[in-house]
């Protein structure tokens, strides 16, 4: 068995508010033996020198999209690509991941029909043939008929070839007897929770955030379906009024929320849903930077933030003073490669919460979010996954985008800016 002694010159353990100094991390195998400070040098046991980082569990993203390699040729290999091409992509982006410190990924649906794949992916890097990120799927998007989860609008200018794309994607149809059938479709297959399009968003041509996209018996088939065979679902949505109704109905989680009002977040308090608010995507409106602002492609995404900017400035504040359990996900789809994981960290910071909080949000939080009991915590019998940076975590935005040691299990992987 071997045997590691990680000494940490700070550590932040993913539970406590506090950072601890001089402390050491004994691992045994893939796991963590023991936390203590000036544990024994021991002949069988090897001493890894981190006295100049700050030590984290590995880092979760609790919302990422995988399936695509380039974000500048998204909707190109949504709709041209195979899916063993949409496989590897999910590959590329987990390693990419991993070496940034982030251990653990949920892969909150996609637009592509990848028959499957990201479930592949997840037990390829499971079963050890590729490093990556532990994944956890959901493995498509669930909505209606040209909503938000129904890529064939990208070529509604070809009607027969936008219906054929529609009925080959097993997330997208109507009534409550499809999107029943819909979700068992999806955990027999062995994805880990459903993703449903409740509204409209801000990066589509059409429609906007305040779209319904289901009917009530539609979202009460889903949620009910997913909890009987015991699997969470979430939804993507903005709007107050959908908030509020899939909590009622007994949703697990909410992505974004970005348009939510105090009632609402009061109801999710008291309930125990969750939120991953995805911040980064809608600062260029939040702290008006017109420069950043005039480069969000399309045109009908730029607009949409400018009408929409006064609220989502007030729904971050209600989310901000909140007791809401957060989560911490980074929703890359423009700009910036999907698995640069950190770049959402600097949302939180220069927004104003708690470095306490975002941190938590990205470890022990996340881990509960993702149903993984034994990450996002640095403590006797979780496994070894663990980060450290060399940049302040509590007081630099940037601190994320730079990991100067990760481990999966036990194993150090290189790392990358």
């Amino acid at each position: 068995m071997s045997r590691l002694i990680l000494r940490c010159g700070k550590m932040y353990d993913g539970i406590n508010d506090d950072i601890i100094e001089n402390v050491d991390i004994l691992i045994e195998s893939e796991r963590i033996a023991k936390v203590g400070q000036n544990l024994s040098e021991e002949s069988s046991v090897t001493v890894k020198d981190l006295s100049d980082l700050t030590v984290t569990p590995g880092m979760i993203d609790a919302h990422v999209h995988f399936n695509t390699f380039e974000w500048e040729k998204r909707n190109h290999e949504m709709l041209y690509c195979s899916p063993a091409w949409h496989g590897m992509a999910v590959l590329f982006n987990a390693e990419r991941a991993l070496r940034r410190g982030f251990t653990s990924i949920r892969v909150c649906g996609s637009h592509v029909y990848d028959a499957y794949s990201s479930i592949d992916a997840k037990k390829l890097i499971g079963q050890g043939y590729f490093p990556g990120s532990d994944l956890v799927i959901a493995p498509f998007y669930t909505g209606a008929v040209g909503g938000m989860a129904d890529a064939s609008r990208n070529v509604s200018g070809n009607p027969k070839l936008a219906k054929s794309l529609a009925d080959s994607y097993p997330g997208i149809g109507e009534g409550r007897d499809f999107f029943i059938s819909s979700v068992r479709e999806q955990a027999k297959m062995g994805g880990d929770f459903i993703k449903v399009m409740a509204n409209g968003g801000f990066m589509s041509v059409t429609g906007g955030p305040e779209d319904v996209q289901l009917s009530d018996e539609e979202y009460e088939a889903i949620i009910t379906t997913a909890h009987q065979i015991g699997i969470p679902v979430t939804a993507h949505t903005y709007c107050d009024d959908t908030i509020r109704l899939l909590v009622n109905l007994g949703i697990d989680g909410i992505e974004h929320g970005s348009l939510i009002k105090p009632e609402t977040a009061s109801l999710m308090e008291e309930k125990g849903t969750y939120l991953v608010p995805t911040m980064m995507q809608y600062d260029d409106i939040v702290n008006m930077d017109e420069e950043s602002l005039s480069k969000r492609e399309p045109k009908e995404f730029r607009d949409k933030l400018r009408s929409y900017g006064q609220r989502i400035t007030e729904g971050r504040e209600v989310i901000k003073s909140s007791k809401i359990k957060l989560g911490y996900g980074s929703d890359i789809c423009d700009q910036y490669p999907c698995y640069e994981c950190g770049r959402e960290y600097k949302s939180w910071l220069n927004s104003g919460f708690d470095p306490f909080r975002a941190l938590r949000a990205a470890t022990s939080s996340n881990a509960d979010i993702l149903g993984l009991k034994e990450v996002g915590r640095i403590a006797p019998g979780c496994r070894a996954n663990i980060s450290a940076w060399s940049r302040d975590v509590l007081v630099d935005p940037e601190a994320l985008m730079k990991c100067d040691f990760v481990m999966k299990d036990g194993v150090e992987y290189r790392t990358e800016e």
